[in-house]
């Protein structure tokens, strides 16, 4: 893992980015950063917006920004940043702007593994089967950017570590 890049780690709700996020930045080497992607939305109180309805367009676009800027500087700073979170093709143009390498990766599973995932959680978090395969299907036609998918159907936490570390240290997962 190279110091001064950015990973955005994305995929549907239940792929596995958050726990392979929080096992990647505790490995040891250089310095690293978590962006929760969710934490930056969770950050707007009165008039937030689910991020997953139409109305939150704006919203998810000023999120994105800044989710984006801080990244970035995190990275100057000399950080590997992993962006953890639904971060769809369609929000990558605030992320290319910045001066640092670029890395992404898409972790996709089998919807009813997605869906399984996210009912075992509990707590307050998503769990709603349509709206889960409803952003599912946004990861699973992804034309140019389809060579950047992983499937995380079979593979444990350990395992989805080793193919993320791998596909990140082959740089083929980087957006030029």
């Amino acid at each position: 893992m190279r110091a001064g890049e950015i990973l955005i780690l994305t995929g549907p709700p239940g792929s596995g980015k958050t726990t392979t996020a929080r096992r990647l930045v505790a490995l040891p080497g250089s310095s690293k950063v978590h962006l929760h992607a969710d934490d930056f939305w969770h950050f707007i109180g009165h008039g937030a917006v689910a991020p997953y309805l139409p109305e939150a367009h704006e919203q998810n676009r000023v999120v994105i920004d800044v989710l984006a800027g801080a990244a970035g500087r995190y990275a100057s700073g000399g950080y590997l940043v992993v962006v953890d979170g639904i971060i769809g093709p369609w929000f990558l143009d605030a992320f290319k702007l910045l001066a640092a390498p670029l890395h992404y990766i898409v972790l996709r599973p089998e919807l009813d593994i997605a869906i399984g995932r996210c009912r075992e959680r509990g707590g307050d978090t998503l769990t709603d089967p349509e709206t889960i395969a409803d952003m599912h299907a946004q990861f699973l036609l992804l034309g140019p950017l389809e060579k950047h998918v992983l499937n995380t159907a079979d593979g444990d936490p350990a395992q989805v570590l080793d193919m993320v570390c791998a596909a990140v240290d082959t740089g083929r997962f980087r957006l030029s």
